[in-house]
């Protein structure tokens, strides 16, 4: 990778490896940068607390500016109301039956919470209503399919969804949308935003056309959050912007000294010549090899490596002759290609200022993916 990399990033000494580091001073530049962007253009920032799982970086977001967050599931909302999160929308068509149910009564009894749910057929409406029980006026939005091709309906569809989901007592609070087809490279981007906003008009359309005025119309990806904040988006959700990693900065959407997040990572075996063995293998980068990235991460104070191969324990880091490498017992920073799978990979992340830490922070939702 080379213009535009992740620019290096200071390690704590003596870490325990392989370990999370997240820079706070860089994440509050994150944080405050998005929130001024979206100000900017009168949109509500919601961003997605799937990327770092941590309460206490959702409670940064808040303090910066975002009226609420994002969870992609029960578990995550649960995680973030406890936490004291107050206004959460699980953005993920939630099929509650049996103990699932259980659970979003509870959270929907919880004082103070404002929960809102995704839904993209007649049939989840319904279970949904189910689940919220008859005293319940649990609010909903719609999901339409822009063109990412995994959930939601077509946008023209938005009413049928919208009419099962009022007849069966919920609020139909308008319709939201993920851009995550942005991901195949930089040049959909801006394609990809585009979807967004048009997917948002014609749902918005046909809501209006069976009487339920659209209060919220939710687009959200960091590639295309500032692309899509346009007319007639209400509101946006990125997620990974707060702590960057290697496919953001490929895809301009997080600037090269945006990257808050590395897993450090010590030199364990040079035994083989061209080569050195670091102990972050495929459980502390993840296999996350998007076509437009090289090696399964990055080293920003050695750009020769290429992490060419990873097993469960072992990053295999090919060098070219002559090139600068570390050595034997050397801790390196590795900024990974994908950060929201790599965060639930952890238990916790070390907190870092000025290249010091200064505490250990939990991964208070890792493993809550249900």
């Amino acid at each position: 990778m080379s213009g535009g990399a992740p620019v290096a990033i200071s390690l704590p000494p003596d870490l325990e490896t392989p370990c999370l580091v997240i820079d706070l001073d860089v994440v509050e530049a994150n944080a405050a940068r998005m929130a001024a962007a979206m100000a900017a253009r009168g949109i509500a920032l919601r961003p997605h607390a799937k990327t770092h799982k941590s309460v206490r970086l959702a409670q940064l977001q808040l303090a910066a500016g975002a009226i609420g967050v994002t969870v992609g599931t029960l578990g995550e909302a649960e995680v973030m109301a406890a936490g004291g999160i107050e206004d959460v929308f699980i953005a993920y068509p939630l099929w509650a039956a049996g103990p699932r149910a259980e659970r979003l009564r509870a959270l929907l009894g919880r004082p103070g919470l404002r929960l809102s749910v995704g839904v993209d057929s007649a049939d989840g409406a319904l279970q949904l209503a189910r689940a919220a029980g008859p005293q319940s006026s649990l609010r909903v939005l719609v999901e339409v399919d822009p063109g990412n091709g995994r959930t939601g309906v077509a946008p023209a569809r938005a009413a049928e969804v919208a009419t099962a989901a009022q007849a069966a007592g919920l609020d139909v609070e308008g319709a939201f949308t993920h851009g995550g087809h942005a991901y195949a490279g930089l040049e959909r981007v801006g394609a990809a935003a585009a979807d967004e906003i048009a997917a948002l008009s014609v749902a918005a359309d046909a809501l209006r056309a069976v009487g339920i005025e659209p209060r919220v119309l939710s687009a959200g990806s960091s590639p295309t959050a500032r692309a899509a904040a346009a007319a007639p988006v209400t509101e946006m959700r990125p997620g990974t912007y707060l702590l960057g990693d290697r496919q953001q900065v490929a895809l301009g959407a997080s600037p090269p000294e945006g990257v808050a997040l590395a897993v450090a990572a010590t030199v364990v075996s040079t035994a083989v010549d061209g080569q050195v063995v670091i102990d972050a293998g495929a459980k502390s980068l993840t296999k996350d090899l998007p076509a437009y990235l090289a090696g399964y991460g990055w080293l920003p104070a050695y750009p020769a490596g290429t992490i060419e191969r990873v097993s469960d324990y072992h990053g295999v880091v090919a060098f070219p002759a002559g090139t600068p490498r570390p050595a034997l017992g050397e801790v390196v920073a590795v900024v990974p290609n994908h950060a929201c799978p790599v965060i639930d990979l952890y238990d916790s992340f070390v907190a870092t200022r000025s290249g010091m830490a200064v505490g250990r922070w939990p991964v208070d939702a890792r493993g809550r993916s249900g």
